[in-house]
């Protein structure tokens, strides 16, 4: 490995954001090694050796000899490299490198792996909000096949602590822009603001990234050359030292993110990925919103016959009634596996806001499809009614796939 012997630091890699194919020699002669973990850090003085100490005995236990975690810092006001540095010579398996010249948590991952000696490259946070155990299950993931391995909260054992209702709803709100606008990188994972994961050295080889802000995963899943993803569950964790990084300037450089990686890469469907589309799940949702659409229909007609309310309206009353219709048996039948693991009142409405919080995007698609057929067309009412309820069925279909049944919030 390149270090600087005068001072144990890693000489910081130029040039492009690209991973070699093979593994760099190391000056030293040291042998390759199985998993080397990035761990970014910026003002982390008060973290880092108890995050160094936790992982190190946690892959000691694991894989012996056979990993290296390497500290990255952005030159911390607070000299975070410094007190990392001052570990070494008690954690024979830590690198550090001090970046100077360069800035960004996405970068600085990308740095990090170049330097790297390992077959597989992972990162975690330097500030102990991915919990550390979790490691070992990504670690078999890979070693069972998979090229990707992420800590999700959006699966079973997954949540949050105890994040603010803004805060959840930037969360979801970012990941719905995202399905929308990059589907094909999204959609294939449950969290994909995930900072947690590892990846084979050969499925992103060669790729020049381009990350911006922090959400490496992007470039990862966009660029690479990544096949089978496995997820596993991890429970957020508030900082209990440190200040947070989040802010409003990294949800805009996130959407900055988006729309560049989905106008360089240029693709939806090339994306070399295995599909596991659950199938008994998409029936037992198309089931269910089958009989949503005699409900619409009959509250429609109701509306306009016996009522005699306007088309808009009636159009949004009877989706609305339609809505609460899909929202029960789904939670019953289709995603009943997943709500009985959140039992209450006060859960259960969580899931109808969410689910309602996507269908009423359906609803708006809904009317504008009914009045432009009905109103623009002149097509007949009630065909111009079922085709709006096929569009946006397949928009709450989708989002729903993708974002689920879950409540993210653990005690």
């Amino acid at each position: 490995m390149n270090t600087n012997s005068s001072n144990s630091l890693l000489v910081v890699p130029t040039g492009a954001l690209k991973i070699s194919e093979f593994k760099p020699e190391d000056m030293n002669g040291d042998h390759h090694i199985l998993l080397s973990l990035v761990i970014p850090t910026y003002k982390e003085r008060d973290n880092i050796e108890n995050v160094v100490n936790i992982l190190s005995g946690l892959l000691d236990a694991a894989i012996p000899g056979n990993y290296e975690l390497i500290v990255v810092d952005d030159d911390s006001p607070d000299r975070t490299w410094e007190v990392a540095q001052s570990l070494i010579p008690d954690y024979p398996q830590l690198r550090v490198m001090r970046r100077q010249d360069e800035r960004g948590l996405s970068s600085a991952v990308i740095r990090g792996w170049q330097a790297a000696t390992g077959s597989i490259l992972g990162v975690i946070d330097g500030d102990l909000q991915h919990p550390p155990e979790v490691l070992t299950q990504l670690l078999e993931k890979i070693e069972q096949g998979a090229d990707l391995a992420l800590a999700s909260r959006h699966v079973d054992g997954g949540g949050v602590s105890s994040w603010s209702i803004i805060r959840r709803f930037l969360s979801r709100g970012a990941q719905i822009l995202g399905l929308v606008i990059l589907p094909g990188v999204l959609g294939r994972v449950s969290d994909p603001m995930s900072g947690y994961f590892m990846v084979k050295r050969s499925a992103i080889a060669g790729a020049t990234l381009n990350p911006v802000g922090y959400k490496i995963l992007l470039e990862v899943i966009g660029r690479g050359r990544v096949g089978e993803i496995a997820e596993a569950g991890y429970v957020f964790r508030e900082r209990t030292e440190g200040e947070s990084k989040v802010t409003w300037k990294q949800y805009l450089e996130y959407i900055h993110h988006l729309v560049r990686l989905r106008v360089s890469t240029g693709r939806i469907g090339k994306i070399r990925r295995k599909v596991n589309f659950p199938i008994g799940r998409f029936l037992r949702f198309g089931a269910v919103g089958f009989s949503g659409v005699f409900v619409d229909l009959t509250i429609f007609h109701v509306m306009r016959t016996v009522i005699n309310l306007g088309l808009t309206r009636s159009t949004i009353v009877s989706a609305e009634i339609a809505i609460l219709n899909n929202f029960l048996w789904n939670d019953l039948w289709t995603f009943g596996d997943i709500s009985r693991k959140q039992i209450g009142n006060r859960q259960r409405f969580k899931r109808f806001l969410k689910f309602n919080m996507v269908c009423l995007a359906g609803i708006v698609i809904q009317t504008l499809v009914v009045n432009f057929l009905f109103n623009s067309l002149g097509m007949n009412q009630y065909l111009a009614k079922l085709i709006a309820i096929a569009v946006a069925t397949i928009w709450n279909f989708w989002v729903n796939l993708k974002l689920s049944w879950r409540v993210t919030e653990v005690k």
